[in-house]
């Protein structure tokens, strides 16, 4: 049979749940969601499987290979089988969710949600982005009908009583630690102003940097000011360099001069050179720090750069050859070599050998609508700027430059990114 994208919870209580080999695992007893602070569509985490033995176990939807009319199949993987314990940042849709007493926006009409819709969305996660629902009062005695209604047009759903717990701080801390940057700045966007700064104080200071660098100026400002200046200092050191410039830059004077102080100096050296250059030009968006490698390198260690875990993928997408130092500025800049070429390259020949000494350079003076033809025109996502002496002052990523053309509000913009869940389940 062909595999649903859409199906209804309740459809799937009591479904047969098979191995890759086709071998009886267990039976469907419930799904796991993980509870959201806005309104958005609830993502669906995994499916309680109850074992022969009646243990129940939590298998993530990531193992699940398909729903059918008549089974569940997983697809090969491990899946743990220590007993399912709930985390007080899930809700459970046919125990929980299912019999809550909710209102229809549109109507304001009183309703009782009958069953969840889920459907798989295009980044293959699932969501619950429809309720069936049905009028609280029965008429004469009557059960009324079944309606379905999108998720957002649901009001009332209070996750937190669902499952018996409180959003405390902690709570909240220990999720905010297990998301992405940007979606845990969405989350952050939601807080009240003190909520927010007892979650500030709270975290720690490579998590917190994170965040800041994905909240808009306002919001950015709003945080560090209320940090005492030697955790604001703290916090800029722990930002990336052209973050930490453009922060300081919004700041009064006085101010930055007193945190880059405060800042350690191999730190705040970088952050110095940044702010000389204005906002909207290549030398305003570069990062200090690209992956940059002497010619005598192998392909093997460059690939061994672009594989470090705190790289974006934009700068994971090219290596910069330079005579010593290595430090922007650097010495003298010979080329690039695209990973992509790195690829292609055996492991134990020299970086030299495949580089790209044609490719053009930025100056550090280019302003936003030259770099923006320049990464068009070469069909890139990272590029080098390069002085007037041949030094390596950094480069130009594609997320940068996307930074300084869409509006200023776009991180406030509820439709622009879809914040992540609160929590997420192991297994």
């Amino acid at each position: 049979m062909v595999a649903n994208s859409k199906v209804f919870a309740a459809q799937l209580d009591g479904l047969p749940v098979y191995g890759p080999g086709g071998e009886s695992i267990g039976k469907v007893r419930d799904l796991v969601a993980a509870v959201r602070v806005d309104k958005q569509a609830p993502r669906v985490l995994g499916i309680v499987v109850e074992l022969p033995n009646r243990r129940p176990i939590f298998v993530p939807m990531l193992r699940v290979n398909s729903i059918e009319a008549h089974a569940v199949s997983l697809a090969r993987g491990s899946v743990s089988l220590r007993r399912f314990e709930q985390r007080p940042t899930e809700v459970l849709l046919l125990a929980q969710l299912i019999g809550t007493k909710v209102t229809v926006a549109t109507t304001q009409a009183g309703v009782v949600i009958v069953d969840a819709g889920l459907e798989q969305s295009r980044t293959r996660d699932w969501l619950v982005n429809r309720v069936a629902v049905r009028a609280r009062t029965p008429f004469l005695g009557r059960r009324g009908n079944v309606t379905v209604v999108g998720w957002n047009d649901v009001r009332g759903v209070d996750f937190h009583s669902l499952t018996g717990t409180a959003q405390g701080t902690h709570q909240l801390l220990t999720s905010l630690e297990t998301m992405r940057a940007a979606d845990a700045a969405g989350v952050f966007r939601d807080l009240d102003d003190e909520r927010r700064h007892e979650i500030a104080d709270a975290l720690n200071d490579e998590k917190l940097a994170d965040v800041i660098e994905e909240l808009s100026e306002d919001d950015q400002m709003d945080v560090l000011t209320h940090l005492d200046e030697a955790r604001a200092a703290d916090i800029l050191e722990a930002m990336d360099p052209d973050d930490a410039a453009d922060l300081l830059s919004e700041l009064p004077k006085g101010v930055s001069e007193r945190l880059l102080e405060l800042m350690e100096p191999e730190e705040s050296a970088p952050v110095k050179r940044l702010m000389q250059y204005s906002y909207d030009t290549a030398g305003g968006l570069m990062t200090p720090e690209p992956v940059i490698v002497s010619p005598d390198a192998t392909i093997a260690e460059a690939l061994a750069r672009v594989r470090a875990p705190n790289l974006t993928p934009a700068l994971a997408s090219m290596v910069f050859v330079c005579r010593p130092p290595q430090a922007t500025p650097t010495g003298r800049y010979l080329g690039c070599v695209h990973t992509q070429r790195l690829l292609r390259e055996s492991p134990f020949d020299l970086v030299a050998g495949a580089l790209d000494t044609d490719m053009a350079r930025l100056a550090p003076q280019a302003r936003i609508p030259e770099v923006t033809r320049f990464f068009a025109a070469y069909n890139l996502v990272c590029a080098p700027v390069v002085d007037d002496e041949n030094h390596l002052l950094g480069a130009v990523s594609v997320d940068d430059l996307l930074d300084h053309l869409l509006p200023d509000n776009w991180r406030d913009d509820d439709t622009a990114l879809d914040a992540d869940v609160i929590g997420a389940h192991g297994g």
